[in-house]
Parts: structure tokens; C-alpha cells; sequence
């Protein structure tokens, strides 16, 4: 259940971010097909952090120390390009414009995913 519910926060924050940054947008024809396409992304973006994310940090722990943090910015930007990638590959109507939108999509959707997972109870409480 709480893979549905993080499932659904990725889509949404995914449509807000489209919304918000330029550069990040879902070209499908029909709101169905966006719609879907925004399900399957949250898919892959979840995913991607799930399996990469844990190596990335791992492997780059000196680097995030040295820069006091702000290394994850441009990680979580090059794993937003690889959704990117990846989308492409499944031939999906997800694009990145470039670095620069990917860095500040990620950011966006860090926050909005954090803000609405404040929204959600959390299923250890009494």
C-alpha cells in the first residue's frame, strides 16, 4: 500500500513540475495519454531512486561531505535525465530540455513530493 501511495505523490509532483518549470513537459495528444504517461514516469522515477540512488550516494559520500550537501542537487538532476532517457527509450511523451530544467525539476519535485507526503498519514501511527 505504501508503494501505491508513493506511486501516486511521484505523479502528482511530476504534473506539478511540468507545470512549474519550463523545459518539462509531456507531449501526448489526449489527456488520457498524459495521464499515463505521468503514471508510467512516476514509475520509472521511482524506481530509478530506489536502485540508484542508495549506489550514487555510496559511492559519492566524499563529495557530498566536501560540497556540504549540494551535490545531491546535481545528482538528483542527472537521475531526473536518465528518467528522461529512459522515457525515451519506451517511447514515451516525456521530455527534458537540458541540464537546467532537469536541476531545477528535480528540486521541484523534491519539494512538492515532500510537501504531500506530509498530507499522508503514515501507516505506523496508532
Amino acid at each position: 500500500m505504501g508503494f501505491l501511495i508513493r506511486w501516486v505523490i511521484n505523479a502528482v509532483a511530476l504534473w506539478v513540475t511540468t507545470l512549474v518549470v519550463s523545459g518539462i513537459e509531456i507531449t501526448a495528444a489526449t489527456t488520457t495519454r498524459s495521464i499515463l504517461t505521468l503514471i508510467v514516469v512516476a514509475l520509472i522515477f521511482g524506481l530509478v531512486n530506489a536502485i540508484l540512488k542508495p549506489v550514487i550516494h555510496l559511492l559519492g559520500c566524499v563529495f557530498y561531505v566536501l560540497t556540504l550537501g549540494l551535490f545531491a542537487l546535481f545528482v538528483n538532476a542527472g537521475l531526473f535525465l536518465l528518467v528522461d532517457w529512459l522515457a525515451t527509450v519506451f517511447k514515451l511523451p516525456f521530455e527534458i530540455d537540458g541540464f537546467w530544467p532537469a536541476f531545477w525539476g528535480a528540486i521541484v519535485m523534491g519539494i512538492v513530493s515532500w510537501a504531500l507526503s506530509l498530507l499522508v498519514p503514515d501507516g505506523d501511527e496508532g
